[in-house]
């Protein structure tokens, strides 16, 4: 009897692997994903023992600025979501882009609300699916790279900061890393090249150290900078604006792929039906609610911009970007 139920056990974990390998297209997803519809994102797990239906949900906001600050302006929507959907949902915080990934790919979050680079990296490399993102009546939000300078600095146009210090965010991020290297070159500005890039962590950190002179520019999203004015936290005459980009995308809420199928619509039916606090509406540039988006359509710009640079959102990028700079 134990041969055979060692023979079973052995057969089981040979079908196991084999199940595992029956993904037909990945395309860039890591390997415990599958997009067998080809729409960019991973498919529900073909087995209904592996969804997840968990009695808290735990909610996640991009560390692009101090998370501790969201934690209280997002108090309504949690409680909002918890009697909507029924179970008890929390606010999960985190310091760092990767970490927020590596939360929901380990299944420490169910919801996150990613920046819009990083948005890439968590579909690619944790299972997320990107279903909203902030807006009103006439559509979805977006922002803009702006490159930043003191005001009272010399400098008057991108081509000046040649030999210069300037902050970029993360490797990750698009606004913060990705979209300067695309876009700086056609105003005469190569990163790394023309300037030496300095890694700040977070965009209010590029911000706060250019008024500082820590940093002799930044390329930031202007949605920060734009918060941080109406906090009080800057002096509109304390910073200049070298170059703006077209708009991009804004952060994106995205679930886990593994979520339960009826919890995740009820789940999707309680953001979308949310309307804004008077705070979030302050603070989000007058944004009252979640707008649908769709990954494969809205984060085109963003995949694009990477690719023009060389790089891509799959998992042999984020080790790299994940490694501590020497």
């Amino acid at each position: 009897m134990r041969h055979f139920v060692t023979l079973g056990l052995l057969l089981g974990a040979i079908t196991g692997a084999f199940a595992a390998d029956e993904c037909r297209h990945r395309g860039d997803l890591d390997a415990p994903y599958c997009d067998a519809d080809r729409d960019l994102v991973a498919d529900p797990p073909a087995d209904r023992r592996r969804w997840r239906a968990p009695h808290t949900i735990a909610f996640t906001y991009t560390p692009i600025e101090e998370p501790t600050l969201y934690e209280r302006l997002l108090r309504p929507l949690t409680a909002h979501l918890s009697q909507c959907v029924g179970r008890r949902v929390v606010y999960f915080p985190v310091q760092s882009n990767a970490a927020q990934i590596e939360a929901m790919r380990s299944g420490r979050v169910q919801v996150a609300w990613f920046s819009t680079g990083p948005t890439a990296f968590a579909v690619n490399i944790a299972g997320a699916v990107p279903f909203a993102v902030k807006g009103d009546a006439q559509g979805a939000q977006g922002y803009k790279l702006m490159l930043i300078v003191r005001k009272d600095s010399a400098f008057q146009k991108p081509g000046d900061l040649k030999g210069q210090r300037v902050a970029h965010t993360s490797p990750t991020s698009n606004s913060g890393n990705l979209a300067p290297r695309a876009l700086f070159p056609a105003q005469g500005l190569v990163p790394g090249d023309d300037y030496r890039i300095v890694y700040s962590g977070k965009h209010d950190h590029s911000i706060l150290g250019v008024v500082r002179g820590e940093y002799d520019a930044a390329a930031v999203a202007s949605d920060v900078l734009q918060r941080m004015q109406r906090r009080g936290q800057l002096r509109g005459t304390e910073l200049r604006v070298l170059y703006e980009s077209a708009p991009f995308p804004t952060e994106a809420v995205a679930y886990a792929h593994d979520l339960e199928p009826a919890l995740r619509d009820k789940l999707l039916k309680c953001f979308y039906d949310y309307r804004f606090a008077d705070d979030m509406r302050r603070e989000f540039q007058q944004a009252d609610r979640f707008v649908p988006v769709r990954y494969q359509r809205d984060w085109a710009i963003v995949r694009q911009v990477a690719e023009g640079v060389g790089e891509r959102f799959d998992r042999k990028a984020y080790d790299s970007a994940a490694r501590p700079a020497k």
